[in-house]
C-alpha cells in the first residue's frame, strides 16, 4: 500500500461502534469514510470490515504512505490486546500483527485514541498542558503537559478515574468509574429509567432542547461526572484548561457548558478548577490525531517514550 513521494497519509479512528477513516495527500481530494461494526462484535468480522474499508479507499483514492490509529483498547508491548470492554471479542488479538496484514509494506503506528485526541486539540489551541475528555460510547481522555502526552509510559484511563464508589458498575467491572456514569450508553439508560421509556440520542437532544425534566436530570448527572473528573485532574497537575469533546456530548446543546458551569462551583481559593472549553475539532479530536501520527510517520518524525505512547506496526 506504500506510495511514493505523493502517497498520502490516513488516519483511523477505531470506535466501540463505528470507525473514521480520513486520508489525505497533497493535490488530491481528501477522503472521507465511516462504517459501524458488525454487529456480532467478532474479531475476525471486525478486521475483515475494516480490511474491505481499505480496499475500497485503495481503490477509489490511491495509495497511502503511512497510517496512524487511534485505538481504546488497552495492548501489551507486544501489540496484543488485553482489554477492550467495548469490542470483547478483540480480547488476545495480535492487533500488531492483523495492522500488518492490512496494511502491507505501510508504515503504521497505533495509540491510545484518548492521548492523540489529547494532543491533536493541544495542538490546535496551541497550549502545552490541557486536558482532555472525550464522551462517546465510553469515556477516553488524555492529559498534555509541557506539549508530551502524560503519563510517560501508560495511557491516562481519564474515563476509569473513580468518581462515586458507591456508583454505577463499569463494564471494566468496578462500581463508579466516569465512564459508568457519563458515557453515550450510561446517559442513555438513565434518561430511559427517569422517562420511564427507551431514550434514543436524538430523542435526549429533542429532550433537552424542550427543556424535559428526565432529559435535563439524566444529562446532569452526567455532567456532574466529568466535572468532578476536571477539578480532580485540575488538583493534580495544575492545567488551566480541560476540553471536552466526543461525538456524544459534541451533539448535546448546552452539554459542555454545563460541565464548565459544575466545576466551576468547585473552586477553592488559590486553586481555581480548570476553564472548559468544548473541542475545537468536534467529535474528530482522535481521527486528527491520528492523522497526525500518520503524517510524523511519514515524515520518520514519530517520538517515543514521554513524548507519545505510540506502537508500532511494521513489516
Amino acid at each position: 500500500m506504500t506510495g511514493g513521494p505523493d502517497a498520502g497519509v490516513l488516519g483511523v479512528d477505531i470506535g466501540g461502534t463505528k470507525v473514521a477513516l480520513r486520508a489525505e495527500a497533497a493535490g488530491r481530494p481528501a477522503y472521507e469514510r465511516t462504517f459501524t461494526w458488525p454487529a456480532r462484535a467478532d474479531a475476525d468480522a471486525d478486521l475483515a470490515a475494516l480490511d474491505a474499508e481499505v480496499s475500497a479507499l485503495r481503490a477509489a483514492w490511491g495509495p497511502v504512505g503511512a497510517v496512524g490509529l487511534a485505538m481504546p483498547a488497552t495492548t501489551d508491548p507486544a501489540g496484543a490486546v488485553l482489554a477492550w470492554p467495548g469490542r470483547p471479542g478483540w480480547t488476545g488479538l495480535d492487533l500488531a500483527g492483523a495492522l500488518r496484514r492490512i496494511f502491507p509494506d505501510t508504515p503504521t503506528g497505533y495509540a491510545d485514541d484518548g492521548d492523540l485526541a489529547a494532543l491533536a486539540e493541544a495542538r490546535h489551541a496551541g497550549r502545552d498542558d490541557v486536558l482532555y475528555l472525550g464522551v462517546g460510547t465510553g469515556v477516553g481522555g488524555g492529559i498534555v503537559l509541557g506539549g508530551r502526552n502524560m503519563p510517560a509510559r501508560a495511557s491516562a484511563e481519564v474515563g476509569h478515574m473513580v468518581v462515586d464508589l458507591s456508583g454505577e458498575r463499569c463494564d471494566c467491572g468496578r462500581a463508579g468509574c466516569v465512564q459508568a456514569i457519563a458515557s453515550g450508553p450510561a446517559t442513555l439508560r438513565r434518561a430511559s429509567r427517569l422517562r420511564g421509556a427507551g431514550v434514543d440520542y436524538p430523542q435526549l437532544r429533542a429532550g433537552l432542547r424542550a427543556g424535559r425534566p428526565w432529559a435535563l436530570r439524566a444529562v446532569r448527572t452526567s455532567c456532574a461526572a466529568l466535572a468532578a473528573a476536571v477539578v480532580s485532574l485540575g488538583e493534580l497537575v495544575a492545567a488551566e484548561l480541560a476540553i471536552v469533546g466526543g461525538g456524544f456530548a459534541t451533539g448535546l446543546p448546552g452539554f459542555v457548558p454545563l460541565v464548565g458551569h459544575l466545576a466551576r462551583q468547585a473552586d477553592r481559593p488559590g486553586r481555581p478548577a480548570p476553564r472548559v472549553a468544548a473541542a475545537a475539532l468536534g467529535g474528530l479530536s482522535s481521527l486528527h490525531g491520528a492523522l497526525q501520527l500518520a503524517r510524523d510517520l511519514a515524515d520518520q518524525r514519530v517520538p517515543t517514550g514521554p513524548d507519545r505512547p505510540t506502537r508500532e506496526a511494521r513489516q
